[in-house]
């Protein structure tokens, strides 16, 4: 039997390098198409590499050639014109397309947890996940008009040692140690589901060309649920220092910064816990087993190895501050 050949668009993000690394292991004949242009995650040597830009269609259609694949992923697709394009440039040549949506997507916030497949699809306030929404539709309505081959991923929170939690990145770490308080939104007590991206790919990789799929949609996500409290504590435990937090509604945090506002009002201000029976349907021996706690020690070594990775975000620092002087009992 010939080895499953997919096609990942991107390939070198947080989730996408994990799962390119976990199929080539389990043995997927694995192409990437990018721009070849990030280093920080860089492809397996056994895919074969593909240069190109999927926004500009000559360039696309010139790296794929005449190619077929038994799947397509398409990491990077954010709007209804991209899955538009992607529906142009792979009808009949895949068996299987697979859009990264966003568990964003899912009413927010929501009237009950935890949350499955069917939760409604509705978020009034992140534009992001509208998107996500509308790219959602233009596949549901691909799939039954045409029976176009989509399956869609709904992803939580999903990380990897490069990337910190809360907004501004190292930003947050940077005042721990310094002895700074954090802001953290609300009264800290809402609860969040952190995944690490190897746990991810090992959701996601066996959906690739299974053909139970098809129509459907899965989210992925850890069984770990933390408040944020515990998430700040997590990687003050791991930086070596004990936490200084100071709480603040998620409202004012907007009206201070409207685009951290948005991420927290239209995603983290709410408590996400999700069901994954769906996806062990097809994937029975799916499970999560990185806790945050080893997923918080990741993110410190990694950025104490090399200075030049800790970058703070001196904008956000100085609202976070505001919002101390104002809010610290």
């Amino acid at each position: 039997m010939s080895a499953l050949r997919v096609l990942f668009i991107g390939g070198s993000g947080i989730m996408s390098s994990a799962c390119s690394q976990l199929a080539v292991e389990r043995g997927v004949d694995l192409y990437v198409l990018n721009r070849g242009t990030t280093t920080t995650r860089p492809v397996p040597e056994e895919a074969t590499q593909l240069r190109g830009d999927i926004r500009d269609p000559g360039a696309a259609k010139a790296a794929l050639g005449s190619r077929e694949f038994d799947v397509v992923v398409d990491w990077v697709a954010f709007t209804p014109d991209h899955v538009r394009a992607d529906l142009d440039l792979f009808r009949g040549r895949t068996g299987q397309y697979v859009f990264i949506s966003s568990a964003s997507a899912y009413q927010t916030p929501p009237e009950r947890v935890p949350v499955t497949e069917s939760t409604p699809l509705r978020n009034p306030y992140w534009r992001y996940s509208q998107d996500k929404i509308a790219c959602e539709d233009v596949l549901v309505r691909a799939y039954r008009d045409e029976g176009f081959p989509a399956t869609i991923v709904r992803p939580s929170h999903t990380y990897d040692r490069t990337t910190v939690p809360f907004d501004g990145g190292w930003t947050a770490l940077a005042r721990l140690r310094q002895g700074k308080p954090i802001v953290v939104h609300g009264d800290g007590t809402s609860l969040w589901t952190l995944t690490h991206h190897r746990d991810f790919a090992r959701g996601f990789v066996p959906l690739l060309g299974h053909a139970r799929t098809l129509g459907e949609a899965f989210h992925i996500t850890s069984d770990d649920v933390l408040s944020w409290n515990q998430i700040a504590r997590s990687l003050a435990s791991a930086a070596g220092v004990e936490p200084r937090i100071v709480h603040v509604p998620s409202d004012a945090i907007a009206a201070a910064d409207p685009q951290w506002g948005a991420g927290l009002l239209g995603d983290k201000a709410h408590s996400m816990i999700f069901d994954n029976t769906k996806l062990r349907s097809v994937v029975p021996d799916y499970r999560a087993t990185i806790p945050f706690e080893q997923g918080a020690r990741e993110i410190v070594d990694w950025h104490d190895a090399d200075p030049t990775r800790q970058n703070v975000d001196a904008a956000l620092d100085a609202v976070m501050d505001r919002l101390v002087a104002k809010y610290q009992v």
